[in-house]
């Protein structure tokens, strides 16, 4: 059992990015399941990829349009996205505000893979 400080957790650059930062929340020896903060900078983006893995994500603050398959969403603090496995998806904080979102995932093997525009 544990109880810390989000802030705490040391935050890394996304590769490939503009102006997004990742933080692992879970501690290390987790088994089944990881909680990520990830951040977009106001103007930042995360270009369409796919996962091997579904993902979870709640929006803490700010506003993104985030595209998942062929659809397009605002999604904005309180929403909550559900991204199923190997469907291309990206990023783009473009509404003005940084973007801060927890993402859960499973334990399992990802892979990313980049997907041309």
């Amino acid at each position: 059992m544990y109880c810390k400080a989000s802030e705490t957790c040391e935050r890394s650059e996304i590769p490939m990015t503009v102006g997004a930062t990742i933080a692992r929340l879970s501690p290390e020896e987790e088994q089944d399941f990881l909680v990520r903060r990830i951040s977009l900078e106001a103007g930042g983006s995360m270009p369409r990829h796919t996962n091997r893995i579904q993902h979870q994500q709640f929006v803490l603050s700010g506003e993104a349009t985030v595209g998942i398959g062929e659809e397009t969403y605002h999604a904005k603090a309180g929403d909550f996205l559900y991204i199923p496995a190997g469907v291309p998806h990206y990023y783009a904080a473009d509404h003005g505000s940084d973007y801060l979102f927890l993402c859960m995932i499973t334990t399992a093997e990802d892979e990313i893979v980049m997907v041309d525009a």
